[in-house]
Protein backbone atom coordinates (compact mmCIF):
# COMPACT_ATOMS: atom_id res chain seq x y z
CA UNK A 1 0.00 0.00 0.00
CA UNK A 2 1.13 3.57 -0.82
CA UNK A 3 2.13 5.52 2.28
CA UNK A 4 -0.60 8.02 1.34
CA UNK A 5 -3.40 5.78 0.94
CA UNK A 6 -6.02 5.05 4.20
CA UNK A 7 -5.96 1.67 5.31
CA UNK A 8 -9.33 0.10 6.48
CA UNK A 9 -9.16 -2.75 8.64
CA UNK A 10 -9.06 -5.61 6.29
CA UNK A 11 -5.68 -3.58 5.13
CA UNK A 12 -7.69 -2.55 1.42
CA UNK A 13 -6.94 0.81 0.52
CA UNK A 14 -10.44 3.32 0.81
CA UNK A 15 -8.42 5.48 -1.83
CA UNK A 16 -5.44 7.92 -2.29
CA UNK A 17 -4.82 10.83 -0.04
CA UNK A 18 -4.09 14.12 -1.65
CA UNK A 19 -0.02 14.85 -2.51
CA UNK A 20 0.94 16.90 -0.20
CA UNK A 21 2.74 20.13 -1.38
CA UNK A 22 6.09 20.89 -1.02
CA UNK A 23 7.08 22.25 2.35
CA UNK A 24 3.29 22.56 3.10
CA UNK A 25 2.63 22.90 7.37
CA UNK A 26 5.96 23.77 8.59
CA UNK A 27 5.00 26.76 10.31
CA UNK A 28 1.41 26.68 10.46
CA UNK A 29 -0.71 24.61 14.01
CA UNK A 30 -1.01 21.26 14.22
CA UNK A 31 -4.58 21.37 13.11
CA UNK A 32 -4.30 23.53 9.94
CA UNK A 33 -1.16 21.46 8.54
CA UNK A 34 -1.18 19.54 5.77
CA UNK A 35 0.39 15.79 6.13
CA UNK A 36 3.45 15.33 4.85
CA UNK A 37 3.66 11.56 4.06
CA UNK A 38 6.25 9.50 4.19
CA UNK A 39 8.09 8.27 0.77
CA UNK A 40 7.96 4.03 -0.06
CA UNK A 41 11.78 4.50 1.29
CA UNK A 42 10.44 6.67 4.65
CA UNK A 43 8.18 4.54 5.38
CA UNK A 44 10.05 1.59 4.92
CA UNK A 45 12.95 2.93 7.42
CA UNK A 46 9.92 4.10 9.69
CA UNK A 47 8.55 0.35 9.45
CA UNK A 48 12.19 -1.19 10.56
CA UNK A 49 12.77 1.32 13.01
CA UNK A 50 9.38 0.69 15.01
CA UNK A 51 10.03 -3.46 14.69
CA UNK A 52 13.28 -2.47 15.67
CA UNK A 53 12.40 -0.35 18.97
CA UNK A 54 9.80 -3.25 19.57
CA UNK A 55 12.58 -5.97 19.12
CA UNK A 56 15.37 -5.01 21.00
CA UNK A 57 14.02 -4.63 24.63
CA UNK A 58 12.34 -8.29 23.95
CA UNK A 59 15.93 -10.01 22.83
CA UNK A 60 17.72 -8.14 25.43
CA UNK A 61 15.06 -9.69 28.10
CA UNK A 62 15.34 -13.68 26.44
CA UNK A 63 19.26 -13.15 26.52
CA UNK A 64 18.98 -11.89 29.98
CA UNK A 65 16.69 -14.55 30.95
CA UNK A 66 18.25 -17.62 29.07
CA UNK A 67 21.53 -16.57 30.59
CA UNK A 68 20.78 -15.16 34.11
CA UNK A 69 17.21 -14.96 35.31
CA UNK A 70 17.26 -11.50 35.07
CA UNK A 71 14.97 -9.48 33.33
CA UNK A 72 16.19 -6.42 31.09
CA UNK A 73 14.41 -3.89 33.79
CA UNK A 74 15.70 -5.80 36.57
CA UNK A 75 19.31 -5.77 34.66
CA UNK A 76 18.81 -1.88 34.54
CA UNK A 77 17.67 -1.07 37.88
CA UNK A 78 20.96 -3.53 38.96
CA UNK A 79 23.24 -1.51 36.62
CA UNK A 80 22.61 1.62 37.39
CA UNK A 81 22.78 1.54 41.17
CA UNK A 82 25.85 -0.48 41.04
CA UNK A 83 27.14 2.33 38.37
CA UNK A 84 26.23 5.00 41.37
CA UNK A 85 29.31 5.02 43.14
CA UNK A 86 27.99 5.06 46.28
CA UNK A 87 26.15 2.07 48.36
CA UNK A 88 22.71 3.27 48.22
CA UNK A 89 20.73 5.42 45.90
CA UNK A 90 17.53 7.18 46.39
CA UNK A 91 14.66 5.38 44.60
CA UNK A 92 13.91 8.92 43.00
CA UNK A 93 17.21 9.41 41.71
CA UNK A 94 17.32 6.06 40.47
CA UNK A 95 13.49 6.43 38.94
CA UNK A 96 15.14 9.84 37.02
CA UNK A 97 18.23 7.79 35.79
CA UNK A 98 16.04 5.16 34.12
CA UNK A 99 13.72 7.65 33.03
CA UNK A 100 10.69 5.85 34.47
CA UNK A 101 7.91 6.96 36.87
CA UNK A 102 8.22 6.07 40.57
CA UNK A 103 5.37 3.55 40.41
CA UNK A 104 6.72 1.61 37.88
CA UNK A 105 9.83 1.60 40.18
CA UNK A 106 8.84 1.35 43.23
CA UNK A 107 6.61 -2.18 42.04
CA UNK A 108 9.88 -3.47 40.77
CA UNK A 109 12.20 -2.68 43.55
CA UNK A 110 9.54 -4.50 45.82
CA UNK A 111 9.73 -7.68 43.49
CA UNK A 112 13.61 -7.15 43.49
CA UNK A 113 13.46 -7.09 47.26
CA UNK A 114 11.78 -10.18 47.53
CA UNK A 115 14.11 -11.65 45.20
CA UNK A 116 16.60 -11.15 47.64
CA UNK A 117 18.47 -8.64 44.96
CA UNK A 118 18.48 -5.37 47.09
CA UNK A 119 17.16 -3.85 50.11
CA UNK A 120 15.14 -0.60 50.74
CA UNK A 121 15.04 1.44 53.63
CA UNK A 122 13.64 4.40 54.44
CA UNK A 123 16.49 7.84 53.60
CA UNK A 124 18.32 8.43 56.21
CA UNK A 125 18.73 12.08 55.18
CA UNK A 126 14.96 13.18 54.94
CA UNK A 127 12.88 9.98 55.94
CA UNK A 128 10.77 10.66 52.76
CA UNK A 129 12.53 8.19 49.58
CA UNK A 130 14.22 5.39 49.82
CA UNK A 131 17.81 4.51 50.19
CA UNK A 132 18.44 1.12 47.73
CA UNK A 133 21.19 -1.21 47.68
CA UNK A 134 22.33 -4.35 46.42
CA UNK A 135 22.44 -7.20 48.24
CA UNK A 136 25.16 -10.06 48.30
CA UNK A 137 23.27 -11.76 45.92
CA UNK A 138 22.52 -7.96 43.38
CA UNK A 139 25.93 -8.33 43.11
CA UNK A 140 26.42 -11.67 42.07
CA UNK A 141 23.35 -11.57 39.92
CA UNK A 142 25.16 -8.00 38.20
CA UNK A 143 29.03 -9.68 38.08
CA UNK A 144 27.37 -13.01 36.34
CA UNK A 145 24.90 -11.47 33.96
CA UNK A 146 27.12 -8.43 32.47
CA UNK A 147 29.63 -10.37 30.63
CA UNK A 148 26.91 -12.24 28.71
CA UNK A 149 24.77 -8.87 28.35
CA UNK A 150 27.52 -7.00 26.96
CA UNK A 151 28.65 -10.15 24.49
CA UNK A 152 25.00 -9.93 23.25
CA UNK A 153 25.51 -5.95 22.28
CA UNK A 154 28.61 -5.83 20.77
CA UNK A 155 27.43 -8.72 18.59
CA UNK A 156 24.10 -7.69 17.72
CA UNK A 157 24.72 -4.01 17.60
CA UNK A 158 28.55 -3.63 16.72
CA UNK A 159 29.58 -6.56 14.99
CA UNK A 160 27.54 -5.83 12.22
CA UNK A 161 28.21 -2.57 11.89
CA UNK A 162 31.50 -1.08 10.21
CA UNK A 163 33.13 2.20 12.66
CA UNK A 164 31.15 4.55 9.66
CA UNK A 165 28.13 3.24 10.01
CA UNK A 166 28.41 3.12 14.10
CA UNK A 167 28.92 6.87 13.74
CA UNK A 168 26.25 7.38 11.54
CA UNK A 169 23.92 5.27 13.63
CA UNK A 170 25.21 7.36 16.60
CA UNK A 171 24.32 10.58 14.93
CA UNK A 172 21.08 9.71 13.41
CA UNK A 173 19.81 8.60 16.82
CA UNK A 174 20.98 11.88 18.53
CA UNK A 175 19.06 13.72 15.65
CA UNK A 176 16.00 11.95 15.92
CA UNK A 177 16.33 11.81 20.05
CA UNK A 178 16.94 16.11 19.84
CA UNK A 179 13.48 16.54 17.23
CA UNK A 180 11.59 14.73 20.09
CA UNK A 181 13.36 16.63 23.06
CA UNK A 182 12.84 20.10 21.03
CA UNK A 183 9.26 18.97 20.45
CA UNK A 184 8.75 17.96 23.95
CA UNK A 185 8.11 14.32 23.54
CA UNK A 186 11.12 12.63 25.01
Amino acid sequence: MDSREVATCGGQAKGPVPEPQEGAGRQAPPEHRETRWLSAQEQAIWLELREFAKGLPRAIDRQLLQDSDVSGVEYAVLAVISEAGCEQLRSGDLAAQLGWDRSRVSHLLKRMESRGLLNRCTASTDGRGQDISLTDSGWDKIRSAAPGHVSMVRETIFDPLTPEQQAQLFEALASIRRAAEERGLW
